[in-house]
C-alpha cells in the first residue's frame, strides 16, 4: 500500500499525557509499523504494544513532546515489514476440543478436515495479550476464520486451542474465554520461574502437530531459573505473624513495567502514591514491596522490633503491647513496635486500600522483576495467609525515617466524590447524549 493510501486509513489518537493510540487498517499494516518503530527507534518511546489494527506507544513526554512523535509515526508509515522470520515452536495437540463440531459446521467441514486445515497452517505470533503468555497467531487457512462463542465460558482449561476470527490461540493458564476450543496441548505455555516465562513473542513462527499420528519429536523448552532463595542463606531479621485477614492481604509494589512482550501488565498497586509515602516514611526505597490491605480487617504480631507506616485509607490502628494496654497509633507516620505486640487494622472511615510498609522492607521473592500481586494472571506472591510468618530485613545504614502529610484526602463512603477524567480514545464510539449522561449522574 502507498504511504498516502495508508495515511488516510491511519488514525493517532491522544489516550492520556504519556499514551499515544495508533489505528491502522489492518493486521499487516500494524505489524509494519511495529516493525518499523521497532527497528528505527525512536528516543522517548517507553513501550508499544500492538494489537490486531492498533498499536498502543508509551512515552516520556518530557523527552519526547506528543507532535514530535505523531510526525515521528507518520515518517515511518507505509513502510514494508522488516521483522525477520522468528523461531519455530512446534505444538502437539490432542484434536478433542468441545467446541471441534460446531467449528465444522460454521465452516462447512467435517471435524477430520478442520483438524487437517488446522495442522498444515503456518502462523506467526502477531501480538500477545488478555493473558501472560496468550498470543494471537494470524495465517492459517481461512476457511477456519470463525466468529467467537456467542457466550464465554467461565473457565477454559490450561492448554487449551481455540480459534476466534482470523487467529489461532492457546490458552496459557485457566482463565475465563470465549474462543472456539478444538483441542488441548500438554506444553506449559507460560511459566513465571522459566527463562523467557512464555514460549510464544512475537514473531514466533508455529506449526500445530495432530497427536493422534504418532510420536511428537521432543520440544526444546527453556530451563527453568533456580530460585534465588536456593542460593542464599534464609534472611535474619524481626517477624510480622499474621493472625488473621478479612479480605487478601497482598504484596504490591509499583509493578512490572514494560513486560507487554509476554504479554503481563503493568499491575502493581493500585494506589501507588500511598505505597510511596508508605515506604517514604519508613526510610525504604518508594518502589519496595508493602502490604496492601483492602477494608482493614488485618492482624499481625511482631516477633522482634520494628518501625511500619500505613497510608492510604484511614484505618483505625490498635496496638496492645505485652501489658495489655491497647493503644491508638497514627495513620501516616513512622510506628515503633516492641517484640510482642499485636497490631490490628479496622474497616476505614475513608478509602479503601491501605499500605504497611516496614522499615528495610520485607523478605519476598520477586516474580518477573517484581514483588507485585496480579490477582487476574496468579502471578507474584500469593496473599497472606493466617499462621504465615513474614521476615523484615534490616535496614541499610544511612536509612531515613521521614515526616510528610497525605498527598490529598481520601473519600469517605457518605460523601459525593468528584473526579476529573480525560475522555477516552474510543469516547466516539458513543453518542453525545451518553457521554453527558456519564458526566452529570451519580
Amino acid at each position: 500500500m502507498a504511504r498516502t493510501a495508508l495515511r488516510t486509513a491511519q488514525r493517532i489518537i491522544p489516550v492520556r499525557d504519556d499514551c499515544l493510540l495508533v489505528e491502522l487498517a489492518g493486521l499487516d499494516q500494524t505489524l509494519a509499523l511495529f516493525d518499523a518503530l521497532a527497528g528505527d527507534a525512536v528516543s522517548g518511546v517507553l513501550e508499544i504494544i500492538p494489537a490486531a489494527r492498533t498499536l498502543l506507544i508509551r512515552f516520556d513526554p518530557d523527552r519526547l513532546p506528543p507532535a514530535r512523535l505523531v510526525d515521528e509515526v507518520v515518517a515511518r508509515a507505509g513502510r514494508e515489514r522488516a521483522m525477520a522470520p522468528g523461531e519455530l515452536l512446534e505444538i502437539p495437540v490432542r484434536y478433542d476440543g468441545e467446541d471441534l463440531a460446531e467449528v465444522a459446521a460454521l465452516a462447512g467441514l467435517s471435524p477430520d478436515e478442520v483438524v487437517r486445515r488446522h495442522t498444515a497452517g503456518h502462523y506467526v505470533a502477531a501480538f500477545t495479550g488478555f493473558a501472560p503468555g496468550f498470543a494471537y497467531l494470524s495465517g492459517g487457512d481461512p476457511r477456519l476464520h470463525v466468529p467467537r462463542r456467542k457466550s464465554p465460558r467461565t473457565q477454559v482449561p490450561a492448554g487449551s486451542v481455540g480459534l476466534a476470527g482470523e487467529f489461532s490461540g492457546v490458552y496459557p493458564r485457566a482463565s475465563p474465554g470465549g474462543w472456539q476450543l478444538i483441542g488441548r496441548t500438554p506444553l506449559v505455555m507460560f511459566e513465571p520461574d522459566r527463562v523467557p516465562a512464555a514460549l510464544l513473542k512475537l514473531g514466533t513462527r508455529v506449526r500445530f502437530r495432530n497427536m493422534a499420528e504418532g510420536a511428537i519429536a521432543d520440544i526444546a523448552i527453556p530451563a527453568r531459573a533456580p530460585p534465588d532463595e536456593d542460593a542464599r542463606p534464609a534472611p535474619q531479621g524481626s517477624v510480622m505473624e499474621v493472625l488473621g485477614t478479612a479480605l487478601p492481604v497482598l504484596f504490591q509494589d509499583l509493578g512490572r513495567k514494560g513486560q507487554s512482550a509476554q504479554g503481563i501488565s503493568i499491575s502493581g498497586a493500585a494506589d501507588c502514591a500511598s505505597l510511596r509515602a508508605a515506604n517514604r516514611l519508613v526510610g525504604n526505597p518508594v518502589n519496595s514491596p508493602a502490604l496492601e490491605i483492602a477494608l482493614g480487617g488485618f492482624g499481625f504480631r511482631m516477633h522482634g522490633a520494628a518501625v511500619i507506616a500505613i497510608t492510604g485509607a484511614t484505618s483505625p490502628v490498635t496496638i496492645t503491647p505485652r501489658d495489655g494496654v491497647a493503644l491508638q497509633a497514627p495513620h501516616h507516620a513512622a510506628i515503633a513496635l516492641d517484640d510482642g505486640d499485636i497490631v490490628a487494622i479496622g474497616t476505614p472511615s475513608a478509602g479503601v486500600r491501605a499500605y504497611l510498609a516496614a522499615r528495610g522492607g520485607f523478605a519476598v521473592t520477586p516474580v518477573l522483576g517484581s514483588a507485585a500481586r496480579d490477582t487476574l494472571a496468579q502471578i507474584g506472591p500469593p496473599p497472606l495467609q493466617p499462621g504465615q510468618r513474614i521476615t523484615i530485613l534490616p535496614a541499610p545504614a544511612g536509612a531515613l525515617v521521614t515526616t510528610e502529610m497525605p498527598a490529598f484526602a481520601m473519600p469517605a463512603s457518605h460523601s459525593i466524590s468528584v473526579l476529573d477524567v480525560f475522555m477516552g480514545p474510543r469516547t466516539d464510539w458513543f453518542t453525545d447524549e451518553a457521554v453527558r449522561s456519564f458526566l452529570a449522574q451519580e
